[in-house]
């Protein structure tokens, strides 16, 4: 009896500190929130008609949404242990599952992002748009410029309803991000309903800082700034929440959130995340906006940075957290 009670605690001990998701897995999450935050941000100014005050978010942002999801989504592709049946997950939809749910999601933002950049062609990359057609118009594929046309056409006259259907697609692949690791309620330190959002602001926060970063327009630049400054208010208010919610909930839940406040991960969390992802950037926008010389694009770059530190430390402490008082 005792041979088997300690064969059982040595296989709960080593199953506690087990690491299943590498780097891979929060390398996707903060690209697909990333993606999330690009998709709404730039869905809202179309539905604005932003496209002369803010062309970068308009008209040029959108391209970005198809390209980073896919980076994203090759990172998950890594993984995954058997990648021959990755397409499993689109032979069935189940309701209960999380992740179900999460490869439904990321395939309907791909048709949404084509719709949209399409729409906006002309006017983010004119140039380039020119350049195509000519280059077009003198090889054998000359046939398929109507087509494309028609493609454009069809584009530029549903972008606003694309646009609206959008938002809520990208709301809902920045939610999934944090519910796939809330969704594991044997890991108390993810056991939280507040995962979702606050995976959903991060990634709209990280969205601001990519535009800011990239934005050539001064005044696109500030107005995106004044979002990106209520974005992680935001986030910093859910966060607080997030940690409450851990401490009045079980002894599990607050062992697990000792983690971050006096455990192995504390200075990291506070360092990555809370000063250099929240505090630092917000001071910096602050200051920009009240007229001093603050380089725009260190605040942006923090921001990414804490985005980034956001999602490898709550992978990584939902894997040491655990139930069982071993």
């Amino acid at each position: 009896m005792n041979e088997i009670a300690l064969t059982t605690k040595k296989a709960i001990e080593a199953g506690h500190s087990l690491g299943i998701w590498r780097w891979e897995v929060p390398l996707y999450l903060f690209l697909g929130g990333l993606t999330a935050g690009i998709l709404i941000i730039a869905a809202w100014m179309i539905l604005k008609d932003k496209e002369k005050e803010f062309p970068f978010s308009t008209n040029k942002l959108i391209l970005l949404s198809p390209i980073i999801l896919s980076i994203g989504m090759f990172f998950l592709f890594l993984d995954l242990d058997h990648k021959l049946y990755v397409w499993r997950f689109y032979t069935a939809f189940r309701i209960t599952s999380v992740m179900s749910w999460g490869a439904w999601i990321l395939i309907l933002v791909y048709p949404l992002s084509m719709v949209l950049l399409l729409a906006t062609v002309k006017k983010g990359y004119a140039e380039y748009y020119q350049k195509f057609s000519t280059w077009l118009k003198g090889t054998k594929y000359n046939k398929l410029s109507p087509i494309i046309e028609k493609l454009i056409n069809w584009s530029e006259k549903y972008k606003k309803p694309v646009a609206m259907a959008a938002i809520p697609v990208g709301i809902l692949l920045g939610i999934y991000t944090g519910i796939l690791l809330s969704a594991f309620s044997a890991r108390p330190f993810w056991n939280s309903g507040l995962l979702g959002f606050l995976f959903l602001i991060s990634g709209l926060s990280t969205g601001a800082a990519l535009i800011i970063l990239l934005a050539k327009e001064h005044h696109e630049r500030i107005f995106i700034t004044k979002l990106d400054i209520g974005f992680i208010t935001f986030e910093a208010i859910i966060l607080v929440l997030y940690i409450f919610g851990m401490l009045s909930s079980s002894l599990q839940h607050i062992d697990a959130i000792q983690l971050i406040l006096g455990g192995e991960l504390t200075p990291v969390f506070w360092s990555f995340v809370f000063a250099i992802g929240m505090v630092i950037p917000l001071a910096l926008e602050i200051l920009e906006l009240r007229g001093k010389a603050i380089p725009v694009h260190i605040a942006a770059s923090l921001v990414l940075i804490g985005g980034l530190a956001l999602r490898f430390i709550f992978v990584e402490a939902g894997q040491i957290s655990n139930w069982l008082p071993y």
